[in-house]
């Protein structure tokens, strides 16, 4: 990147832009509160994504990582954190790891991040990532996400990164009574972020955002063709 010449004016450099980041794109479009805004501004996003695009880091949109899939809009990844009102006891599941960079923002909400990636390589890279970025409290698992993780249910709060066609219900039955779910639900043509919650048995529903995420592929997901044409 020209003009940025040592380790120090690129540190330097990346702080302010995730500054900027937080201040025009998170906060002034109304999300509040102070641990997701100081997650987002402790979080490297730079670290998250290709080196070819270090210079896109902190932008406004979502960006590739390889594979089909993206690393998505800062705005997106603290309003669904935010929607999960986490206040640091929790056990999370997230659907859909990709980089890694949703679940370092979740470890600095909540106790314990399991997120789980169906996709190899990107599972081993985030896991490495993570591990040596020192998120010790995420742990990443290759698995399908659409069926959840039963080994560590119930969980307090759920958090899909892709999007589904319907709320899978293996991901309702593995959150705990007062839990929440936050997930996109659509199709290629429209999409929303909704919020269940597990209250007396049922499953109640929030509508959230308007969105464009990559499709969740798995068995309570969109077939494995569908990810050669992703939504996003």
């Amino acid at each position: 990147m020209p003009g940025w010449r040592d380790h120090s004016m690129l540190h330097d450099e990346f702080e302010f832009l995730r500054r900027e980041m937080v201040e025009r794109q998170i906060r002034h479009r109304g999300i509040r509160d102070e641990r997701v805004l100081s997650a987002m501004l402790a979080v490297p996003r730079h670290a998250f994504v290709p080196i070819e695009r270090f210079s896109d880091s902190y932008s406004d949109t979502p960006l590739p990582i390889g594979e089909g899939q993206t690393i998505s809009q800062p705005f997106m990844v603290a309003a669904m954190a935010d929607a999960l009102a986490l206040r640091s006891h929790e056990r999370v599941l997230e659907i859909g790891a990709g980089s890694g960079y949703q679940a370092a923002v979740l470890s600095a909400l909540a106790q314990e991040v399991i997120a789980i990636e169906s996709l190899p390589g990107l599972a081993a890279t985030a896991r490495e990532r993570l591990a040596r970025l020192g998120f010790a409290n995420v742990r990443v698992i290759q698995s399908d996400g659409s069926v959840g993780w039963l080994p560590d249910a119930p969980y307090d709060a759920i958090l899909v990164s892709a999007a589904a066609p319907s709320v899978p219900q293996p991901l309702i039955d593995q959150l705990r009574e007062g839990g929440r779910i936050v997930i996109p639900v659509g199709d290629a043509e429209s999409q929303q972020v909704v919020r269940i919650t597990r209250h007396g048995g049922q499953a109640l529903r929030d509508k959230l955002y308007h969105c464009r995420f990559v499709p969740l592929i798995g068995r309570h997901g969109w077939p494995e063709a569908v990810q050669k044409a992703p939504f996003e």
